[in-house]
């Protein structure tokens, strides 16, 4: 039996997401625009721009390629026209090339000038391209909340970011969901964004962190500084363990709290309303026990944030000593090299030992086609009986594949592709059903 000849017939219903319409990019990044460069020419070489990914006040940022089989990455552009152009990319320069080599902040490969645009040079740093943002998440989990899984992943990579950013005496001061990506290279969330960060003690910004995010202190301190009044009041690391707090919160609630969090009922009300969110029956994770989680978050959320936990006694915290599950939405959404096909199998082919080894061939024959495979894993025992799991040396060629398999139809069945975790995958942890 050669798989080859019936296998991965493209159905004429097959559902493409939005994610594959795009070759892979998150749809919430994209975004047309009328002034989208056409490269940039840096080290030696040129660099197409794909698409953009974001824009804010002094920089706009684009996924770029080279063309030659290369990983995408993304180009940060200072706007030569902004009096804070060129300030935010020395500041952000700086502060990345002190923070670099830690697994959970966004890579900086280089920094360049960009002399093509017509209006002058600009200042521009190439970054790593990661995957998709916990703001994007958020969008995609239809307001029920992040998995136990995914927030104490998120959770235990960002505080492990920020204890280090915090020993080498820097706060980020503004964290948010957006500044929140994860990387399917590395199977881990990471920290992007630091044109706000300033070393602890010498603050250089008046306005930092965004609202809905803000600390108790950096709200006052923003509100002095708009009324023209000095102050000696000085916003620490403490203001980063605020923001993740909030952030922990929304993705457990799937609620926003920006008007929560400014509402007269949240000061000295704090602990009672979280209170409330975690007993509310509406939340998808109600039925879980996560009293570690909320006691975590609580204290995060000190209105004094000389109380407020740290990052590094935050990751001692019990929360992390409970082993969660990803749910089916995580492993559709969040990239790995690993990818896992469904629907593809039936009994016949694990019981005949001639058949299970064409399997097992053809599978690996089929899935070549879109990178080089590190192993391939036809489990014929549960859990994980009937599945077939295929590790790429690259997250990028997973998606490639997911994005051509998923979909297709095999032997009168819809074959349905979702990523893996790598680090369960490696362990032989293998999940035979998830919610």
């Amino acid at each position: 039996m050669r798989l080859n000849s019936r296998m991965f017939r493209v159905s004429s219903g097959q559902v493409v997401s939005a994610d594959d319409a795009h070759g892979g990019l998150p749809a919430a990044h994209l975004g047309a625009s009328p002034s989208l460069p056409a490269a940039f020419e840096a080290f030696g070489r040129v660099w197409g721009v794909e698409a953009r990914l974001g824009a804010g006040s002094s920089a706009t940022v684009f996924r770029v390629s080279t063309g030659t089989g290369e990983p995408a990455t993304a180009v940060k552009e200072f706007q030569s026209d902004q009096e804070n152009g060129e300030y935010g990319y020395r500041k952000e320069t700086s502060t990345l090339e002190d923070l670099q080599g830690h697994k959970n902040i966004v890579a900086l490969y280089g920094v360049f000038t960009n002399h093509l645009p017509l209006n002058g040079p600009t200042r521009c740093l190439l970054l790593e391209l990661l995957d998709i943002s916990v703001s994007e998440l958020q969008l995609y989990t239809s307001h029920q909340g992040c998995s136990m899984w995914t927030i104490q992943h998120c959770a235990r990579d960002v505080l492990d970011a920020l204890s280090f950013i915090h020993r080498e005496g820097y706060v980020h001061a503004d964290l948010k969901p957006r500044n929140v990506m994860w990387s399917g290279e590395e199977e881990c969330f990471k920290l992007i964004d630091f044109g706000l960060s300033f070393k602890d003690g010498n603050q250089d910004v008046k306005y930092i962190q965004t609202e809905g995010y803000r600390a108790p202190e950096a709200e006052l301190q923003n509100l002095l500084a708009r009324s023209g009044l000095h102050s000696d009041l000085e916003c620490t690391s403490a203001v980063d363990l605020w923001s993740l707090g909030i952030i922990l919160l929304e993705m457990y609630s799937g609620t926003k709290l920006k008007h929560a969090v400014r509402s007269p009922q949240w000061k000295g009300h704090c602990s009672s309303m979280i209170d409330h969110i975690f007993a509310s029956k509406g939340v998808v994770n109600a039925a879980i026990p996560a009293y570690h989680l909320r006691d975590l978050i609580k204290s995060m959320l000190l209105e004094d944030p000389r109380d407020r936990i740290t990052a590094e006694k935050a990751l001692c915290s019990p929360f992390f000593s409970i082993p969660f599950a990803p749910h089916i939405e995580d492993l559709v959404m969040l990239p790995t090299p690993v990818l896992r096909l469904l629907n593809v199998l039936d009994d016949r082919c694990l019981r005949v030992e001639e058949e299970y080894e064409e399997v097992v061939e053809d599978m690996r024959e089929e899935c070549r086609k879109y990178g080089p495979v590190v192993s391939l894993f036809v489990p014929k025992e549960n859990p994980g009986k009937g599945q077939v799991f295929v590790e790429y040396a690259k997250a990028g060629d997973s998606k490639a594949a997911r994005k051509m398999l998923s979909g297709r139809m095999f032997d009168g069945r819809f074959v349905v592709a979702t990523f893996y975790p790598l680090s369960a995958y490696k362990k032989g942890y293998l999940y035979q059903t998830l919610r």
